[in-house]
């Protein structure tokens, strides 16, 4: 279970700014369709008029991001007659866009009426080429019941335009109590002298700029190239001051447990999978200046041939058991707070190892923020432009290569 959760975090990082300032070659495809800010007043009316259930639908998704039983689409077939085919094509941000943006650009069908695609830059390249089809909200009533609502207030998608989420992780810090025994609550204890030589930081740039954004007091949804260059020279300051012991991928859950490292920038799944998996006792906090929270999201491509059916599998997954049960076998954030409870009934039901798995779950702060742990979580930095990226990218990537 440990290794399927840090290789889809792994994944996702992959498909976001590199920490070496090269992406992938398909990161830099830019959408050829037209540009789409916001939409229009009858574009929703526009897209779903005439549109019926035809009885199928195919879903491409992330690799271990399911019940290999695939139990939530054997519910909705049941219980909707609509037969499901779920595809674990989704590797990378990046060369997915590649992969569909030809079809897309050329108002052909990718194939696939639903993806899971994550808060990157690729999704601002999905959504301003207009390559998303805008939602009915009135066709999605339990997202409308069941969501956390500060997933409506997104920069990417302000009021779930055109997604809504799958799946949620939230970048905060981890520490080990047993070296650091004063609680961590705030991203000066990253700065703190007293752990020389004992800080991870991320690699990644996106990562890397935010936590530098939040230590500077600044909000990463609203900054600017001057805002970045105030961060930069916060992280700076930690660098030169020879706190951080190295700028991490992946492989900060190693020093972590290692001792290389006594505190470092985390991410929520990894923590809660290692103290499950090996018995160990990290504690993982949202600083009260902000964490960052990551979200993959549920999009109907423009030209999905089957959209009705898709809209209706969307509303379904947010049916609390469903979520539950998602999240049961996720382990990331879940969308749907109500699912805690429910979680805690599955426990009392169960016996043994899974009673006490479950339980472990439903009361981790990992899986289930609470709503002042939502107040404090930001998105990455938005870009507009691939010139607005190329500018962030060169602000911070320095940090991690001088």
């Amino acid at each position: 279970m440990t290794q399927s959760r840090l290789g889809r975090r792994d994944a996702l990082r992959l498909g976001g700014l590199s920490a070496m300032g090269a992406f992938l070659a398909a990161c830099g495809v830019e959408g050829k369709g037209k540009p789409q800010a916001s939409i229009a007043p009858d574009a929703v009316a526009k897209f779903w008029g005439g549109k019926s259930q035809s009885g199928s639908l195919n879903f491409a998704n992330w690799p271990l991001y399911m019940d290999p039983k695939k139990p939530e689409l054997k519910k909705f077939t049941a219980k909707t007659g609509i037969k499901v085919t779920y595809d674990e094509v989704i590797q990378e941000m990046g060369p997915w866009f590649a992969k569909v943006q030809p079809q897309l650009s050329a108002g052909q069908s990718i194939g696939y009426d639903l993806m899971v695609i994550t808060n990157s830059v690729q999704f601002g390249q999905f959504r301003d080429s207009g390559f998303l089809a805008p939602l009915d909200h009135s066709k999605l009533p339990n997202y409308a019941a069941n969501a956390a609502k500060s997933y409506a207030s997104s920069t990417y998608d302000p009021g779930n335009t055109f997604s809504i989420p799958y799946a949620s992780g939230i970048t905060g810090i981890a520490y080990d109590p047993s070296k650091i025994k004063q609680p961590v609550t705030s991203l000066a204890d990253l700065w703190n002298p007293a752990y020389k030589g004992k800080v991870g930081m991320f690699k990644d740039l996106q990562e890397l700029g935010n936590f530098g954004l939040l230590a500077a007091g600044l909000d990463p949804g609203k900054s600017d190239e001057a805002a970045w260059k105030k961060a930069a020279a916060k992280l700076k300051e930690q660098k030169d001051a020879g706190l951080v012991r190295n700028y991490y991928d992946q492989s900060y859950v190693d020093a972590l447990g290692k001792g290389e490292v006594w505190i470092t920038q985390a991410w929520s799944g990894d923590i809660f999978q290692k103290n499950v998996s090996d018995g160990t006792n990290f504690k993982f906090v949202i600083p009260q200046e902000g964490g960052t929270i990551w979200t993959d999201n549920m999009a109907i491509p423009v030209t999905a041939e089957n959209p009705v059916d898709a809209i209706m599998l969307m509303d379904f997954l947010y049916e609390l058991d469903n979520a539950t049960t998602l999240a049961e076998y996720i382990n990331y954030v879940c969308p749907v707070p109500g699912a805690q409870d429910q979680m805690k009934k599955h426990a009392a039901a169960a016996k043994g190892e899974d009673r006490d798995f479950l339980l472990s779950v439903a009361e981790s702060p990992l899986v289930f923020p609470g709503e002042q742990e939502y107040k404090r979580l930001h998105y990455y930095v938005n870009f507009n432009t691939a010139e607005e990226k190329n500018n962030f990218e060169r602000v911070f990537q320095p940090i991690v290569l001088g």
